[in-house]
């Protein structure tokens, strides 16, 4: 078998689920329905496939899958383009080996540090890799949240820290939903590194770990955020309100620059200001 078959079974059965048949203008049928949302026999007329064939993409067992066909189920499921990215990824055919690949980790090119390094009084900004690693950042990025050079290499992970680090839950006052995004992003990170044993450490360690990860793992949602607003809670000055742009680093596979930022003249610019000053006396 080629594919990442748990996977695969999990994430359609809950896509299947999460939809209403009412709403889709489907009949309830002679059987009454069993359990809610779609039945497999829809899902495979609405994407113009066989119900064996579906059954055996459902189970993993499809040998190959064409885009097209995982098109028409991104159709017929109604995925996000996020959701279908990931059903894509998760359907390749996989390498042959183990479970999980071991790979180094990745490093920064020093011209990225040194763009980071050129932020540092301004701009918070961090690198993230594969699995959510947290790779490289600059002065002001350890000021406004963890001083990631104090926590052992192995542990600079964002959805370890999420979750595992009670300092996160006083560092973000909105924990909740970073915690669903963090979940939501860890699950795309299934699709763009399969078999990646970085990524199957850090969602074995959080799934035996932490009751708030396993209940959010199990809803099966997927999202990548390349932007939008965080909130956190500095010690010292207070709540501050930052819009967040994650970059992509082509020249460098898995990589993405994010940065931090703070709308002018507001009362987080001034904050981020006061942030800077101690971080170049420290």
């Amino acid at each position: 078998m080629g594919h990442s078959e748990p996977e695969i079974k999990a994430f359609l059965k809950a896509r299947r689920a999460a939809l209403d048949p009412a709403e889709l203008g489907l009949p309830e049928g002679v059987v009454r329905r069993r359990v809610r949302g779609l039945r497999r026999e829809e899902v495979a007329q609405r994407a113009g496939i066989s119900v064996d064939y579906y059954t055996r993409i459902e189970q993993g067992r499809a040998p190959a899958i064409s885009d097209s066909v995982v098109g028409g189920l991104a159709r017929a499921l109604r995925l996000t383009p996020s959701e279908h990215t990931y059903l894509r990824n998760i359907t390749l055919p996989r390498r042959s080996g183990g479970a999980c690949d071991a790979e180094p980790r990745p490093r920064v090119r020093p011209e990225i540090q040194q763009l980071l390094d050129a932020m540092g009084d301004t701009v918070p900004a961090y690198v993230y890799g594969p699995a959510m690693d947290i790779l490289a950042w600059n002065r002001l990025g350890t000021r406004l949240c963890v001083d990631y050079s104090a926590i052992p290499e192995e542990r600079r992970n964002g959805p370890l820290l999420v979750f595992l680090d009670p300092r996160l839950k006083e560092i973000h006052p909105n924990w909740d939903e970073v915690a669903d995004d963090t979940v939501a992003g860890l699950r795309a990170e299934i699709g763009r590194h399969p078999g990646s044993s970085r990524v199957c450490r850090v969602i074995q360690e959080l799934r035996e770990r932490s009751e708030e990860f396993r209940r959010r793992w199990e809803a099966q949602a997927v999202q990548e955020r390349t932007r939008g607003v965080k909130r956190f809670r500095h010690p010292e000055l207070g709540e501050l309100v930052l819009r967040f742009e994650a970059f992509v680093l082509p020249a460098d596979p898995g990589q993405m620059l994010c940065t931090y930022t703070a709308d002018k003249g507001s009362a987080t610019a001034d904050a981020l200001k006061t942030l800077a000053e101690t971080a170049a006396v420290a």
